[in-house]
């Protein structure tokens, strides 16, 4: 049978892809010009490639500490998320037939839709007194942030998962402990991926947390200093474009080699 092009559709992805396109070009564009081209035209390409500033920007920011900042700290986010929350998740997945495993499982889906902002003054007290404003304390905040998305994902997934394995573990001698680890957890690899890229993806670009907690400048991530180039007076565009692109070049590389996984692993999640 002859397949008719669906129009509509294809005019609403090319006009997303433009939408995409036009942000990227600028910020490529700007990056790789001299302030006198982009006062000339922000639109045209740029007559040669100043890749001097990219070398500015990296001795502005400080990039290499930074850039160690945001690797110990995503790292760190997303080995503790997967282990925590992995763990939370199996234990009110079979245990759903009980009240407190169900309610403790609809308080934590509750939590996606609590505002941040409502949150965000309470939360700079709190840290500020219990000593948390550093790396350690941010770590921990993402952790916990993130267990709600994470254990509605964990949870749908781990359902799917037939009792009967874990049965004929715990028949051969098996553990509590034993069966989640060395049954379960494998299990979870496609949804440890997922998981591990949306919590590296967000801890590695998130702005806000670190603006807030953060105390010493020396602990600032790479989305932080990216506020160095704005002043009370103008923005060296060149230069943060060229910045953010340094940011950001690390994760755009982890989301195309991983993207089957992000997809893969939340459409498994939402099927129980």
């Amino acid at each position: 049978m002859k397949q008719r092009t669906n129009w509509l559709v294809t005019s609403l992805i090319a006009l997303g892809s433009l939408v995409i396109f036009i942000p990227l070009y600028l910020v490529i564009s700007i990056a790789l010009k001299t302030p006198d081209e982009m006062a000339q035209s922000v639109l045209s390409l740029p007559t040669g490639l100043h890749f001097e500033n990219f070398t500015k920007a990296i001795e502005a920011t400080n990039f290499f500490a930074a850039f160690k900042n945001s690797t110990v700290i995503t790292v760190v986010t997303v080995v503790f998320t997967i282990l925590t929350n992995s763990m939370v998740a199996y234990a009110i997945a079979r245990n759903m037939d009980r009240k407190f495993f169900k309610g403790l499982y609809y308080f934590f889906v509750s939590a996606m839709f609590v505002p941040f902002p409502i949150i965000m003054l309470p939360l700079v007290k709190q840290t500020s007194q219990l000593g948390m404003d550093n790396p350690g304390g941010l770590i921990f905040l993402y952790i916990v942030y993130g267990a709600a998305l994470n254990i509605f994902i964990y949870v749908g997934y781990i359902r799917s998962i037939p009792r009967e394995l874990e049965e004929a573990a715990i028949v051969d001698g098996c553990s509590p402990w034993g069966v989640f680890w060395k049954v379960i957890f494998p299990l979870l690899t496609p949804i440890n991926a997922t998981i591990a890229i949306l919590t590296c993806l967000w801890a590695w670009n998130d702005f806000m947390l670190p603006l807030i907690i953060l105390n010493d400048p020396a602990d600032a991530t790479l989305p932080l200093v990216q506020y160095i180039f704005q002043s009370e007076f103008g923005t060296d565009f060149n230069l943060a474009f060229a910045s953010y692109l340094l940011a950001l070049s690390p994760m755009v590389i982890v989301y195309i080699f991983a993207q089957k996984w992000i997809i893969g692993g939340i459409v498994k999640g939402a099927i129980k």
